[in-house]
């Protein structure tokens, strides 16, 4: 079990590079997890229900859907982008699987995920969607971000036992340098309602691109009456439906997997630490009956 959990591990690494245009040999990838090419081809399709040969050019056609319909490359240039070396073939392998040529599905789009044994498909603009393991519900997101908790309090106390107490006790200058360099309370308010922007696009497969320049705090406003209830209606809907542990794999230079729940947690995170430096600039700037704490907010209307 472990061995094939292994390989289909590594076949997804393969198969998010072939994403970014990145080849890599099968055989060598198959000699990494200490196994034959076809011993290797055998524990993959074991584990996916599905050959690696099959499962790459499926999840390659639904990313040359994706193309046809989103980009204004000829159906040649999404063919050889796709690893086929003519139109004809191309054309062939996409209507047996789409049941319409490219051309005509550029003109009336359809479903883009094609039928699949595992559930792994294309995550438009560029990555992979993996199934959840197992079902996860909000109070198992809560219970694992209170056990985050407690292992990061015991990670911070274990360090600080290695330090002096003049080191202790000496007053903590704020620094961000690393998350938000040179942050002004315009700055963090962005990134506030870019970071949801960017996690709904995330999750709904469109690509996203950061605004350039300052904002207004009314744009910021609109943005954010725009995404906030449509990224907490779509969170909603995946945790009751126990998909929070669904995963997102992304290509890149090194590969990562991000699950939905592990989404929350981020941030949650990163904007209760914006949150509480715009509370304290809005102070400074005499707003002081903002209240930040959650837990009045919460209790109040439960």
């Amino acid at each position: 079990m472990e061995q094939s959990r292994d390989a289909f591990g590594a076949f997804l690494d393969v198969l998010a590079a072939a994403l970014t245009q990145e080849r890599v040999d099968t055989a060598d990838l198959a000699a990494k997890v200490g196994l034959s090419r076809s011993h290797f081809s055998r524990v993959v399709t074991a584990a996916a229900g599905e050959a690696p040969a099959a499962l790459q050019r499926r999840v390659l056609l639904e990313r040359a859907a994706y193309l046809l319909v989103t980009s204004d490359s000829s159906v040649l240039d999404v063919a050889i982008d796709s690893g086929y070396g003519s139109n004809e073939a191309f054309s062939r392998a996409f209507s047996a699987a789409y049941g319409v040529s490219p051309s005509d599905y550029r003109q009336a789009p359809a479903a883009l995920q094609l039928d699949a044994p595992n559930r792994v498909h294309f995550q438009p603009p560029g990555s992979l969607l993996l199934p959840a393991r197992r079902k996860v519900c909000g109070m198992d997101l809560m219970v694992r971000m209170l056990e985050h908790n407690v292992w990061l309090i015991d990670e911070m106390l274990r360090r600080a036992e290695q330090l002096p107490d003049d080191v202790l006790d000496r007053r903590i200058e704020i620094s961000v340098e690393g998350v938000d360099p040179e942050p002004t309370p315009r700055s963090l308010l962005h990134r506030l309602v870019g970071q949801l922007e960017m996690w709904d696009a995330a999750l709904a497969g469109r690509a996203y691109e950061w605004p350039e320049g300052p904002p207004t705090v009314m744009q910021l406003r609109r943005r954010l009456a725009d995404v906030g209830p449509r990224f907490v209606a779509r969170i909603s809907e995946l945790g009751a439906e126990g998909r929070l542990d669904e995963a997102v794999l992304c290509p890149g230079e090194t590969v990562e997997v991000y699950t939905v729940g592990g989404v929350v947690a981020h941030i949650l995170t990163y904007a209760a630490h914006r949150r509480i430096l715009v509370a304290g600039a809005l102070y400074d700037a005499g707003f002081t009956e903002i209240d930040e704490d959650p837990v009045r907010w919460i209790s109040e209307s439960a």
